[in-house]
């Protein structure tokens, strides 16, 4: 993993708290939640079929936000 990502990561998850405990990052990035990079800074689309289940999702009617900044991170870094 490169050396920028992981630190870009790293400062992430010090200034947050997951209910999930960063599995994605733990797991390798292998289990990510469907989500969608549709150009937006902080946002991506949520593809997940159950977002109200997640605490970063984030509803504006039309479509579900995620909002986690690692899942934002990995989006834009790995294009995962």
């Amino acid at each position: 993993m490169e050396h920028d990502f992981k630190n870009g990561i790293e400062k992430i998850i010090d200034q947050i708290e997951c209910p999930k405990d960063f599995s994605c990052y733990k797991q390798g990035f292998e289990n990510l939640c469907k989500a969608q990079d549709v150009g937006l800074a902080s946002h991506l689309v949520c593809r997940e079929e159950h977002p109200p289940e997640c605490h970063f999702s984030w509803d504006v009617g039309s479509a579900f936000y995620c909002t986690c900044p690692v899942r934002v991170h990995i989006a834009r870094k790995l294009s995962k």
